[in-house]
């Protein structure tokens, strides 16, 4: 008989394990309530406004390395310098953490909510003064020990899917902490080239406006020698000296602006102010250009490569799991609570160590039942707020659709008509070039008053002054080109999204287990970068993280 007993404990024992995982795949399978998200159907166009343009095609994959078109390694440079230590981008990295966390604590959500374990041992007197002692017996006790173990538990049964809506909305909500680091980073580089392109534009204005100078005073020289020699007046003299002082004053308004984007670099690329000539020296005044034509797909492509619409879809997706949550509450919670422990006191004939024997071993366990039935209008209107604030975010999705399909259209605009601007401008510099030279011949011999000289000249820095910005202005365009179709966030492929310093700090701190320095992406190469893959739908549960 007794050997019987045992054996049935031992097969209720060896069975338990069966028995949780029954109970959790019969959970998991269990109905959710609340919608299952699909991506609304944004309004795309099919091609380009400008497809037709000779500098653009709509075939081919568009860089992600966009930068190199430039063939400048300053810029390259200054690209892998931003990306190491740039302090906006760090953060954004440890807002990837910081929801990698979050998730780890919906996951442990799904499992027993409340666990703890106790154990007090304690010298008693029992009261002779409550009804209690009336029978006599609490005044034999006298003073005794008494101690005590307990381990308790409480599970609430997923049977509406509350928890596991909550781990797709974290879910969701890492994969678009992804999206929003991938975004920041698109910001960035583009942040960085358009500055060091104002950088090198201004350099370019100071050198025309000097170039001038050097002109303007020889002019100067002009009419003050015609005047010694009594063939004009000291009018002449004035009006060239009031050109130079023009064109000089030109020169410290452009070094400010100078100054100041380079100071923005600096910001850019997380350093304290010091000077960059170990990094621009080269190549100072040119402004970087491209060749070839600008692949700038399909506006269909934009949904797959811009980080700013995988955010805004994944912020709508994880809201859509929220409204679950808040459903569920509308429902009945059905716990499981369960308690074991040992419990002893050296009155009588026991002893203290009693509490670890099974004389001394208390248990309970059983379902509980909960149900907010008068709370309903308020929770009514919690899942009413849920589903307006989701609908807000559907319709902030299609307008970052739209939006995006703006910024590029106005990048294209920009690339090709400031380009055709430059084209004009070239022929236009050739032009007052010729005009100066043959003004300043004449006004030499007479034949010509030093007004035409001093429009001349005018005319030539205005032409030389305004190429150079148009050049600017068709790197910067292309650059805002580029920044709109998305590309420049795969630069982080395989690599972390904080720094080891940063990594070693917060390791110092916290024990962070194999978080760090991961490069985990739950998502299917075959899929759009950043969105979840097929299999991941309502296939959430895993184990806990410890």
């Amino acid at each position: 008989m007794r050997n019987s007993h045992g054996a049935r404990r031992r097969s209720i024992r060896a069975s338990g394990p069966f028995l949780a995982l029954l109970m959790m795949a019969a959970v998991s399978s269990g109905c959710m309530v609340g919608p299952d998200f699909a991506t609304p159907e944004p309004t795309v166009t099919d091609t380009w406004l400008e497809w037709r343009n000779k500098s653009l095609k709509t075939h081919g994959e568009n860089p992600w390395d966009w930068w190199r078109v430039f063939h400048d390694p300053v810029l390259d440079r200054l690209i892998e310098t931003a990306y190491q230590q740039n302090l906006t981008l760090l953060s954004a990295g440890t807002k990837v953490l910081q929801a990698r966390a979050e998730l780890g604590v919906a996951v442990g959500e799904f499992f027993p909510q409340a666990q703890t374990a106790s154990s007090a041992v304690s010298y008693n007197r029992a009261s002779n003064a409550t009804p209690a002692s009336q029978g006599g017996n609490s005044g034999t006790l006298g003073n005794f020990w008494a101690d005590r173990w307990f381990v308790a538990a409480s599970w609430e049964i997923d049977l509406w899917g509350k928890f596991r809506r909550g781990i797709e909305a974290a879910d969701a909500a890492y994969l678009g902490s992804i999206a929003s680091y991938d975004d920041v980073l698109v910001t960035l580089l583009s942040d960085v080239a358009s500055t060091y392109v104002g950088i090198r534009t201004l350099e370019r204005q100071i050198s025309i406006a000097q170039a001038n100078v050097v002109r303007q005073r020889e002019a100067v020289r002009i009419a003050r020698d015609r005047y010694e020699g009594g063939a004009t007046s000291m009018l002449d003299v004035h009006q060239a000296q009031n050109v130079l002082a023009s064109t000089e004053a030109t020169i410290p308004r452009l070094t400010l602006q100078l100054k100041r984007g380079e100071n923005a670099l600096r910001v850019l690329l997380g350093m304290a102010p010091e000077p960059l000539g170990f990094l621009l020296a080269r190549g100072a005044g040119k402004i970087p250009a491209a060749s070839g034509k600008v692949a700038i797909g399909i506006p269909a492509d934009l949904l797959r490569r811009r980080p700013d619409i995988r955010a805004a879809e994944l912020r709508a997706a994880a809201q859509s799991a929220q409204i679950g949550v808040a459903q569920a509450e509308l429902y009945p919670a059905v716990s499981i609570t369960g308690l074991l422990g040992g419990q002893a006191s050296n009155v009588g004939v026991h002893n203290l160590a009693q509490m670890l024997h099974p004389v001394g071993r208390v248990f309970s366990i059983g379902p509980s039942f909960q149900w907010n039935l008068l709370n309903y209008g308020q929770i009514t209107n919690n899942v009413r707020l849920q589903d307006a604030t989701l609908q807000q975010l559907l319709v902030d999705y299609q307008n970052k659709v739209l939006t995006a399909q703006q910024e590029v259209e106005n990048g294209i605009a920009t690339y090709t008509l400031s380009a055709s601007e430059a084209f004009y401008l070239r022929r236009s510099v050739t032009e007052a070039k010729g005009a100066l030279d043959i003004a300043t011949l004449e006004y030499q011999q007479g034949t010509r008053d030093f007004t035409t000289v001093l429009t001349a000249e005018q005319n030539l820095y205005a032409s030389e002054n305004n190429l150079a910005i148009a050049t600017g202005n068709t790197a910067s365009g292309l650059v805002s080109l580029y920044r709109a179709l998305g590309g420049g966030w795969q630069i982080r492929d395989g690599k972390p999204f904080i720094t080891a310093a940063t990594a070693i700090q917060m390791r110092n701190r916290t024990n962070w287990g194999n978080l760090l320095l991961t490069t985990e992406q739950p998502v299917d190469p075959e899929t759009p970068a950043g969105l979840p893959a097929a299999q991941d739908v309502n296939s959430n549960i895993r184990p806990p993280e410890w």
